[in-house]
């Protein structure tokens, strides 16, 4: 159902494959997220006037003060997440689709919370035009993750909290993961494991990443 949604040319082909071996020059070595990132037809998420940019290496406008996050940071936080094997995924800030996408290639279960409903809205109808059944999506306030869905084997943010939310490690099962950006300003990418009351954090990489907001939008 993929390519006969998608209407690739052989040219954007091309120019997706060579994103691609950009993210493995870049460091990107787990083989699954590649095919994923290779599999989903990035351009379906932007706006048709931003579709012939959807393959460069950058992050894109998807409308609210949102962004469509750069591929290599999206490949970064999937590969992080997938070290530790999750089934059962919890996706913090749904924006475009695209990250829920690549994951629902990857893990069982992708459960998908956004605070504006009409960027969930859309992201709904691209995740139903591409065929996956696997995804869940809710309209709610992020910080509070989806705790009747808990716990999670990983837990991936989408937008920088100055720190990880209480309720959102209670929601993450012994031995899950959280990806994560931190902090104002400076912002720092994270992998926080849950061994049994503690959590063992390692940086990743300096990022930069909107803020993690309350609240909903109608």
């Amino acid at each position: 159902m993929v390519a006969a949604i998608d209407g690739i040319g052989m040219t954007s082909r091309r120019t997706r494959m060579r994103l691609i071996q950009r993210l493995r020059e870049a460091g990107i070595a787990d083989e699954q997220v590649l095919t994923a990132m290779a599999d989903v037809p990035r351009h379906i998420f932007l706006d048709e006037a931003l579709s012939h940019r959807a393959y460069e290496d950058t992050a894109l406008p998807i409308g609210y003060s949102q962004t469509l996050s750069q591929p290599y940071i999206v490949a970064r936080m999937t590969e992080s997440l997938m070290r530790h094997k999750p089934r059962k995924v919890l996706e913090l800030g749904t924006g475009s689709g695209y990250q829920t996408a690549i994951l629902a290639r990857l893990v069982d279960q992708v459960f998908s919370v956004e605070r504006i409903k009409p960027l969930q809205d859309r992201a709904r109808d691209r995740l139903r035009q591409l065929g996956y059944r696997n995804t869940m999506l809710k309209h709610a306030d992020g910080g509070m993750g989806w705790p009747e869905q808990g716990p999670f084997d990983g837990i991936i943010v989408t937008a920088a909290p100055r720190e990880i939310p209480p309720e959102l490690k209670d929601q993450l099962a012994d031995g899950g993961v959280i990806v994560a950006p931190i902090g104002e300003g400076t912002q720092m990418l994270v992998e926080m494991v849950r061994q049994g009351d503690r959590f063992e954090t390692r940086d990743i990489e300096p990022v930069r990443f909107v803020p993690l907001l309350g609240g909903v939008v109608r």
